[in-house]
């Protein structure tokens, strides 16, 4: 309808929902991506807002860096940010296109380079493939931008380049070089702790406690 805005429900879940909105046709305006904490779970409101903010301080930091969503507000309840166009990397299926890897590669450099490290890589929702087939990313609420960049923050980019490199595996294997092979073959000290104590914790809360999997909740990545 004209004149009217419109929100379309992408995802609820126990940390509240997730919207698009869309502003009247013939405004000129973009629609914009809205995760609003307000309808969280009571026991869950001050970690959803955590999140929140975290996503807000890591995307108020990227403005210049394209394929990463624009912080537009935060109120300290709802998130706003800037849609992106685009189809999570497990829909759009990009077997044998070795140029969008190539671009995520140089995403990731870009990223690192301002000091961010995503941390939640692993998930396929959490990369897009845009209409001109570039890569882009979402879902920065586990992300850091460490003051220093020591060793921690070096261990921790070789996690997020492995979890890239995994999908590359997945979809264009036969265009990993050796070091890539040999990267993947070798897990960070950080990702080898995380997986032996903190990663069976994280599958019992999410998995048996909240009911989640890891593709669950892609409705907010489908096209934002």
């Amino acid at each position: 309808m004209s004149g009217v805005t419109t929100r379309r429900l992408l995802k609820r879940d126990l940390f509240g929902t997730v919207c698009q909105v869309c502003p009247p046709a013939g405004s000129g305006a973009d629609s914009w991506v809205e995760r609003d904490t307000t309808g969280a779970r009571w026991w869950l409101r001050w970690l959803a807002r955590r999140l929140a903010a975290r996503e807000a301080r890591i995307l108020a930091v990227l403005p210049s860096i394209g394929g990463v969503p624009m912080l537009i507000r935060w109120d300290g309840r709802r998130l706003a940010r800037s849609w992106l166009d685009g189809v999570p990397l497990h829909h759009a299926r990009p077997h044998h296109d070795a140029a969008y890897f190539r671009e995520a590669l140089r995403l990731l450099r870009r990223l690192h380079a301002a000091g961010v490290l995503h941390n939640d890589l692993a998930k396929e929702p959490n990369w897009l493939v845009t209409p001109d087939g570039r890569p882009a990313l979402l879902d920065f609420q586990l992300a850091m931008r460490p003051r220093v960049r020591g060793r921690r923050f070096r261990a921790l980019a070789y996690d997020d380049l492995r979890h890239l490199l995994k999908h590359k595996r997945s979809y264009v294997p036969e265009r990993l070089t050796a070091r890539e092979r040999r990267i993947l073959a070798r897990r960070s000290p950080v990702a080898a702790l995380w997986a032996a104590t903190g990663k069976p914790v994280y599958r019992l809360i999410t998995r048996r406690l909240l009911g989640w999997s890891d593709r669950e909740g892609a409705g907010d990545r489908r096209l934002g």
